[in-house]
Formats: structure tokens, C-alpha cells, sequence
């Protein structure tokens, strides 16, 4: 090779290397100006986080970008291949989390019936610094649904919700009855159900069918412990019943917070939760797990009618909540019926715990406070310490809570049934089930 040959070459090979560190700069710089690919943004620079999923028909779908946004802060993430996101956020409590419909597949809508933009969702940061925000993707465009479809779907919801609450009013209401205590930790063993069942299926990968059973009954135990632990020597003490219910509601606060130090305040979903929904007839549908909650808890609750009219320990229980003193005197052990008494409001509560979690959807540390007015409210409308009046009571504010957001806004819903409350008591002061008595 000449020189001449030589100097070409080399320029040629010049030309190629800046040629190829230009598209290299060019490609970096692209890939700079590009939003974020992976499923967490901004992890590593925020104490704070929003996390998510985004899934059609419980199936994740990958590459669907959203933006937070919040107090001057907004970042972009996309989902990754499990459909799962996570944005860190700087200190504030609340932000708003978009979905841009434009990344979703062709044919594929966010579906919401009760809000005009389904794609816009307000994120609050709890405590523990974190919260969840998912997206429920469903097909083709907004159906339109007529009132009457409407109205009978949200009686059905609030027919289910009714009995899931009447699992936790019984109990509370029994207690009451026979101890005489408004025990604000009931809503504390509700959650306490939830989370078992959560350990046992999740963290341990026992079925969700076993895992059910074995987290009422430790409910059942929970509350053993309590009373065996608590209650009772406070009973043996003559501790007053305001003293009582000052307890609970020590007790609830550290039952409260014990939960969400060991799992947090994120939410947490139980197997099946996602399960797809059965049309009924015209537009109306319901998951297959609210179908079989409401088989469990007419199922359960028929059971424990026949054991407190039939059975020998129920219808002592009945006579101690009606007077214990006269049911003492009559040769009733007091204590035991009362020992009975926990343990059976202790398991139902954690039943509703697990109901409470498929109807919510999901799990949080503080689910069960979340529902204790509206079971203080079914207790107290179907009449202090009757277990039939809590049950009428429950399934009373089930339907109102429902089928009152028809008429005004979600939000408001579980005013409207303390309001019926209200109104029910100022002409019944016993409640629907409850007997008149003599004060003075």
C-alpha cells in the first residue's frame, strides 16, 4: 500500500469512528430524554413512595405510563412486566396519579361507573409513608346502565355488605350484652382475622381455603386470650364500665399500630381478590368471591341463630345478656357463659376481617376502624345487646351505605346511615329489636 492509499484509508476510518461516536452520543442523549422504563422512579431520593399495579381482568400489562403528580413535584414511570410500578415523592400528603389511556393496548379502557375520569385517582400518604393506588382496566368503551340495574346491583352489594357487617355487630352486641362493655378493640380483632388469613395464605402458601378456618380460629383464640388475659381479672377487680371501655380503646390504638409496624400501611390483597364477575341478568354482575361471602355469612349466622335459641350455652347466654344477676342467682355460671361469649365474638369478627378484605378489596392496619362506626351503628339501631336486632341493624346500614351513593356522593355514603340512625333513635330510643325500659 502507497502513501497516498494509506493517508485514505486512514481518513476513512477517522470519518467511521466519529460517524459511530455521533449515533452512540446521539442514542444516549435519546435514551436520556426518554421517560423511565423501569418500575421505579425516584426510590432512592424520597423517604415517601406511591406504588401500583395496572391489570386487565387480573393479568399485568406492561409499558402503560402514568405521572404523579403533586405540590410542584411530577415524575412519569411505566409499569414493568408484572404490571407493577413505584414512584418515590417527596414529603406531602396527597398526589395525583394519571394514567395515560394513550399507552394502553388497542381496545382497552379504564372502566369506572361511579367517576367521570377513572384514569385520574387522588393518592393520600398515610403514616407509614407509603400508599397504593391500582387501576382497574376493563374492554371497549363505557357501558351506559339504567338506574333500575343500578339500584338492584347496589342492593345486592349492600345486602352483602349488611350480612358481613352483622358477622361483627353480633358479636359486639353480645359482648355488650353480657358484660355490659362497648368494646371499641372489636374492630381490632376484624383486622386481626384479615392479617391471619393474610399470613397464613401468603407469607406461608397455604391454600386460601385452609388458610380461612385456621384464621378464625385463631380469632376464636385471640379472643380467649383477651379475656381470659384481661378482662376478666379487670371483672374481678370491679372495675367500672367506663374504666372498661377506656381500656378498649387503649387497646385498640396498640392492637392498631402493632399491626401496621409489622406489616405496614400498604395494602395487602388476599388470593382470589381479583376474581372475575358473574353476570346475573341484564347488566348487573357480582365477583365470585362476594357470592361466596354471602353464602358464608347467611350460612354462618343461621348456624349460630339455632345455637343461641336450641342449645343449652345459648340460651344461658340469653338469659345472662337479659340479667345476669337473676341468671347468676338461677345457678348460670356467669363467668363461663361470658368466657363463651369472646371467644365466639372474637371468631366472627375475624370472619368479617376476611369478608371485609375480598369486599374492600384488600388489607390495611387500620380496615377494621374503618367499619366500627357502622357496626356501633347496626348494634345500636337494631337495639343494644339483642344479637337479632345487630343483625337487622347491619343489614339495615348495608343497603343505606350502598344504594345511598345513587343519590349523593360516594364519599358522603356512610353519613346518610348514621343520619338514618339519628332519625330512627329520636322516635325509637330502644332500637327496631330493643325493649323499653324504666330508667329511675
Amino acid at each position: 500500500m502507497n502513501t497516498a492509499e494509506y493517508r485514505r484509508t486512514r481518513r476513512k476510518n477517522k470519518r467511521g469512528v466519529l460517524i459511530a461516536l455521533l449515533v452512540t452520543l446521539s442514542a444516549a442523549f435519546s435514551l436520556m430524554s426518554m421517560p423511565a422504563m423501569a418500575d421505579e422512579v425516584n426510590v432512592d431520593e424520597y423517604d415517601n413512595s406511591v406504588i401500583g399495579n395496572v391489570k386487565l381482568n387480573s393479568e399485568p400489562l406492561e409499558g402503560v405510563t402514568l405521572t404523579i403528580s403533586g405540590g410542584g413535584y411530577e415524575a412519569e414511570v411505566q409499569t414493568d412486566v408484572d404490571g407493577q410500578w413505584k414512584v418515590g415523592v417527596p414529603d406531602g400528603d396527597e398526589f395525583t396519579v394519571t394514567l395515560d389511556e394513550n399507552t394502553l393496548p388497542e381496545g382497552i379502557a379504564v372502566i369506572d361507573e361511579e367517576d367521570d375520569t377513572p384514569n385520574v385517582k387522588e393518592a393520600m400518604i398515610g403514616p407509614s409513608g407509603s400508599t397504593v393506588t391500582n387501576f382497574f382496566i376493563g374492554r371497549g368503551e363505557r357501558n351506559v346502565v339504567n338506574f333500575f340495574d343500578q339500584l338492584v346491583e347496589r342492593l345486592v352489594n349492600g345486602l352483602n355488605f349488611g350480612l358481613m357487617l352483622g358477622l361483627a355487630a353480633i358479636g359486639i352486641s353480645l359482648v355488650y350484652g353480657t358484660t355490659g362493655l362497648s368494646n371499641f378493640a372489636h374492630a381490632e380483632m376484624v383486622t386481626f382475622g384479615a392479617v391471619m388469613a393474610l399470613i397464613v395464605s401468603v407469607d406461608l402458601g397455604w391454600p386460601i381455603w385452609l388458610a380461612i378456618p385456621i384464621a378464625v380460629l385463631l380469632s376464636a383464640g385471640f379472643g380467649w386470650s383477651l379475656d381470659a388475659g384481661l378482662w376478666k381479672p379487670l371483672r374481678k377487680k370491679g372495675v367500672g364500665i367506663v374504666q372498661l371501655m377506656i381500656v378498649s380503646i387503649g387497646l385498640s390504638l396498640a392492637l392498631r399500630y402493632t399491626f401496621q409496624y409489622f406489616r405496614g400501611g400498604g395494602t395487602e390483597q388476599l388470593p382470589g381478590s381479583d376474581s372475575p364477575n358473574i353476570p346475573l341478568f341484564g347488566s348487573v354482575s357480582l365477583s365470585q368471591t362476594n357470592m361466596i361471602s354471602m353464602v358464608v355469612s347467611t350460612v354462618v349466622i343461621v348456624i349460630f341463630a339455632w345455637w343461641l335459641v336450641k342449645t343449652k350455652i345459648g340460651k344461658a347466654t340469653r338469659a345472662v345478656s337479659d340479667n345476669p344477676s337473676l341468671a347468676a342467682a338461677s345457678g348460670i355460671d356467669v363467668d363461663q357463659v361470658v368466657r363463651v361469649v369472646w371467644i365466639l365474638a372474637a371468631a366472627m369478627a375475624g370472619l368479617a376481617g376476611v369478608l371485609w378484605a375480598y369486599f374492600r378489596p384488600g388489607i390495611r392496619w387500620d380496615m377494621g376502624a374503618q367499619i366500627l362506626l357502622l357496626v356501633f351503628a347496626a348494634v345500636t339501631l337494631g337495639g343494644l345487646g339483642t344479637a337479632f336486632g345487630a343483625l337487622v341493624g347491619s343489614i339495615i346500614v348495608g343497603i343505606l351505605v350502598e344504594t345511598s351513593s345513587l343519590f349523593i356522593p360516594s364519599d358522603l355514603k356512610y353519613v346518610g346511615a348514621l343520619v338514618v340512625l339519628i332519625v330512627i333513635l329520636l322516635f325509637r330510643p330502644q332500637g327496631i329489636l330493643g325493649r323499653k325500659e324504666r330508667i329511675g
